[in-house]
């Protein structure tokens, strides 16, 4: 396995445990109860620490394609979700999502950084990764 593929591997590992314990951070220590739309974005965020930390060790860089389709699903709920956040016309027409708004706003720095915001960075970054790595893994 070539550094390259190996560095992209760990850049995924490192964004989505960065993903996963910000957002453990946000329900466990700052007491903000996720809502349904949030729950749905864990649910395709933390396995893919659990297949690169697999991956990394075995050296198996052919996770880059089931990395990259959690993160295009995580992500296409990360910026549905902020869009209803974000956007009126949306957020008039959002599903209810049960005790907890999807439309609430825990955070929101510099008028645009939100949770969901944060998660849709987390999806790009390891899509992008996950892009190069099967690039590079086709080039070896």
């Amino acid at each position: 396995m070539s550094k390259k593929v190996e560095n992209s591997l760990l850049f995924i590992w490192i964004v989505s445990i960065v993903a996963t314990l910000g957002s453990l951070y946000f329900s466990e220590i700052r007491g903000y109860e996720p809502c349904k739309m949030c729950w749905i974005q864990r649910i395709f965020m933390y396995p893919i620490v659990i297949m690169t930390t697999i991956a990394f060790i075995q050296k198996n860089a052919r996770i880059a394609l089931t990395t990259a389709v959690f993160a295009i699903m995580g992500g296409s709920v990360s910026l549905y979700h902020y869009g209803i956040q974000k956007l009126s016309f949306l957020s008039e027409s959002a599903p209810s999502c049960g005790m907890v708004s999807c439309t609430g706003q825990y955070i929101n720095w510099l008028g645009f950084i939100t949770i969901p915001f944060l998660a849709l960075t987390a999806f790009i970054l390891i899509i992008g990764a996950s892009f190069y790595l099967m690039k590079a893994v086709k080039a070896e």
